[in-house]
């Protein structure tokens, strides 16, 4: 017989499997020993690291950058004094702690500006080793860091010169919310800064000030760790193919107090595109968040019951199996045997027929059969009635059979998919996921409106060394390296007061022709087109209104609002018509839910001096859904844009027990569907339709046809049957020529 061919295999493989999913059902539905803190709220903290991660990086990448695309400006054109430069540089860019130039061969400081930068950290010797201008971090007195940033300015006959600018490391824009707190910590787990720690003065008791020295003893741990796991590689950390931050990323738990437990998430500085390093993701640094969660004493699962759906689903197997074996798999072999007794000659004994299905039919027409190799050739009387009666069992036959049994493993698997462990009446979301959904759309929100503003920086500085005698030609490669050094352009040109452009670079102008620069620093050009077109403008001084327009890349909106653990997020105009998105989306269209749109309304109402992010977490009929909108807020060109970022995300998808507990379930009922159509199809591919074949032949041959001949098609015991009654047919053939020719001999 067939290894994977017959009647034996398919039902073996049903019973194993279903044996093996009533032992995952058993101990997916009953495990015991449940985290007192769900696993959604320790992937939210990671998120919330990575965020500050990704802005502190972004900040410090772009601080650099724009130290030495101003600088490459300014040696680009006529020499200026040390005061000029960082006068220039403080009005275009309010960044930096304190800012200084220094003439490289004697040492002498030209001028400063700001905060002592700490220049005794600075070998004006080693500047001309590969890495003497890379960033570097000072330590100062009284424990703070700043990064140092170098850019040299080069004027021909005139002495070199050092550009130095100081900056802490603070995160730019990132919400804590409350009790959070987050710090910057090197590689060798100090902390270098932090926010979020009580000052001296908020300490009014000695209670607080308990509090205060467990925080922060809970963070110089976690530091430690964070500095130590950050040891690792990208790609050792994570499951293949999870993509998601490329640095190095995770949760840690702490200490339990009074029913709460501290939890910290911690990433490392990484560069935007994989294989790739920046300067500030040189610099080793790891931003570790940490904040106290409420634990669930709760117990979701039970045992018993994972048990008890385990024990259900054997009696339901047995009872399948059962009837497989008795009705199908016993008869069918009984058959086989049945049919090598008559074609090795014994015909004394009647054939021993099934009671119901293709098999009894084949059952009879073999006694038929054995009759007519007894009496004679040809079938008459009592023995050509035998088919006839047999075909009145037709209606129950093996799909019949297979059609049960499958009822029978979708009483099981049908309440598992639909009804069992439903999460949508009791699943309890932690208020700390809802808060965590608000801070990270607020820390976006700020992260956008930041982009926007720094882009509308560059233009100023820009139209700043664009004096009235500038040509169109170095107008043109002032442009050309702005836009290489800042990919968020789409196009980069300067624009008359009566629409003529002078000089450009990157794709076509969209300014509508003969019209002049807009009086909004940053706009949009058009409410109806296809795609936003977001531009800045900053005037040319002595340029009579002209102005240096940069129209920006949509996709770079669009991938700033790319974070993974914040679901589906829009940026919203002040008529809240979308403007961008993580996701595909249509320019201009309205939200897609009128909750979410009532939410960005609410947002937007003054609380205070100012609007204040919202979170909130809604029940309906489709589920539980977080969702979280946060108005720009704060100074800069892109404030006028009145814009908000909103997010939501269903919370079946978060990893929380009761929707852990249903998926599992869900798990478990597909696999039975799964088990319960491979098996039962496998069987009547192999099984049940042969059968009913060969149930049609024995009959016709049992009628008399002699004339067909059977041909096995598989080697199993359906085949053999066929053999054996391909047999019986020549023995009928050869007992009617000796029949004939007996008769031709008396004649």
């Amino acid at each position: 017989m067939s290894l994977l061919g017959g009647i034996r295999p398919p039902i073996a493989v049903l019973s194993a499997l279903l044996v093996s999913l009533a032992g995952i059902t058993a101990l997916a539905l009953g495990r015991t020993g449940e985290d007192a803190l769900p696993e959604a709220v320790m992937t939210s903290q990671q998120h919330f690291a990575e965020d500050g991660a990704v802005a502190l990086r972004a900040s410090l990448d772009e601080s650099i950058t724009d130290l030495n695309h101003t600088a490459t400006l300014f040696n680009a054109g006529d020499p200026v004094s040390a005061d000029a430069v960082l006068d220039k540089l403080g009005s275009v860019y309010q960044k930096w702690r304190g800012t200084a130039i220094v003439e490289i061969k004697s040492g002498k400081l030209k001028a400063t500006r700001g905060e002592n930068v700490p220049l005794t950290a600075v070998d004006l010797g080693k500047l001309s080793d590969e890495d003497g201008l890379v960033p570097r971090m000072v330590r100062l007195e009284n424990g703070e860091t700043r990064l140092l940033t170098f850019s040299l300015l080069s004027w021909k006959d005139r002495p070199q010169q050092l550009l130095i600018a100081s900056n802490s490391l603070k995160f730019p824009g990132v919400s804590l919310g409350k009790f959070r707190v987050i710090a910057v910590v090197d590689s060798a787990g100090e902390v270098l800064s932090s926010d979020g720690i009580l000052a001296p003065e908020q300490i009014l008791s000695e209670t607080v000030l308990e509090e205060a020295k467990q925080h922060k003893k809970q963070l110089r741990t976690f530091a430690r760790l964070s500095a130590k796991k950050a040891e690792q590689h990208p790609l050792k950390t994570k499951e293949p193919g999870s993509g998601g931050f490329l640095g190095v990323s995770g949760s840690l738990t702490g200490d339990a107090i009074d029913g709460e437990r501290s939890v910290a998430g911690y990433a490392t500085l990484a560069a935007p595109e994989a294989g790739e390093s920046t300067a500030a993701s040189g610099l080793g640094l790891t931003v570790v968040s940490q904040v106290n969660v409420t634990e669930d004493p709760r117990q979701i699962t039970r045992p018993l019951v994972g048990l008890l759906t385990a024990g259900v689903l054997l009696v339901v197997g047995i009872l399948a199996v059962a009837l497989l074996l008795g009705t199908v798999q016993r008869p069918l072999l009984r058959l086989f045997l049945e049919s090598r007794r008559l074609t090795r000659g014994d015909l004394t004994r009647p054939v021993t027929v099934p009671a119901t299905g293709e098999t009894a039919r084949i059952g009879h027409a073999l006694e038929q059969l054995r009759r007519q190799l007894t009496a004679g050739s040809t079938p008459t009387g009592d023995a050509a009635e035998q088919p006839r009666r047999a075909r009145g069992l037709r209606r129950i036959g093996a799909r019949g059979l297979l059609v049960v049994c499958a009822a029978l493993l979708l009483a099981w698997s049908g309440p598992m998919l639909l009804l069992l462990n439903r999460a949508e009446s009791t699943a309890v979301v932690p208020q700390q996921l809802v808060n965590d959904q608000r801070e990270r759309t607020d820390t976006l929100t700020d992260r956008v409106r930041r982009a926007l503003n720094e882009g509308h920086a560059d233009l100023l500085s820009v139209a700043s060394l664009i004096g009235d005698r500038t040509t169109p030609a170095d107008m043109t490669t002032v442009l050309e390296h702005t836009r290489t050094e800042h990919l968020r352009y789409a196009s980069l040109y300067v624009l008359s007061p009566d629409g003529k452009v002078l000089a450009r670079a990157g794709k076509e102008p969209r300014n509508p022709a003969g019209k002049g620069p807009r009086t909004k620093p940053i706009t949009l050009l058009d409410h109806s087109s296809k795609e936003p077109v977001i531009t800045g403008y900053a005037e040319i001084p002595g340029r009579d209104g002209a102005a240096v327009v940069g129209e920006f890349r949509i996709d770079f909106l669009n991938s700033l609002l790319s974070r993974p653990g914040l679901g589906e997020v829009r940026v919203v105009d002040a008529e809240r018509r979308i403007i961008g998105s993580n996701n595909g989306y249509q320019a201009f269209t309205k939200l897609p839910d009128r909750r979410i749109d009532t939410l960005v309304q609410g947002a937007n109402q003054k609380v205070g001096m100012s609007p204040r992010p919202s979170g909130v977490l809604y029940r309906g009929a489709n589920g539980q859904q977080i969702a979280a909108a946060a108005p720009f807020v704060g100074g800069g060109a892109a404030k006028s844009l009145g814009w908000t970022v909103v997010s939501w995300q269903p919370a079946s998808g978060l990893d929380i027990p009761e929707y852990s507990l249903q998926n599992r379930t869900v798990l478990a009922g597909m696999l039975g569907l799964t088990a319960a159509a491979a098996c039962l199809g496998w069987l009547y591919i192999v099984v049940v339709r042969p059968l009913r074949a060969l149930a049609d032949q024995a009959e016709a041959l049992a009628s008399g046809d002699r004339r067909t001949i059977l041909y096995p098609r598989h080697h199993d015991e359906v085949g053999a049957v066929i053999r054996s009654l391909e047999l019986i047919r020549q023995q009928l053939q050869g007992q009617r020529k000796r029949d004939g020719a007996a008769l031709a001999g008396r004649n």
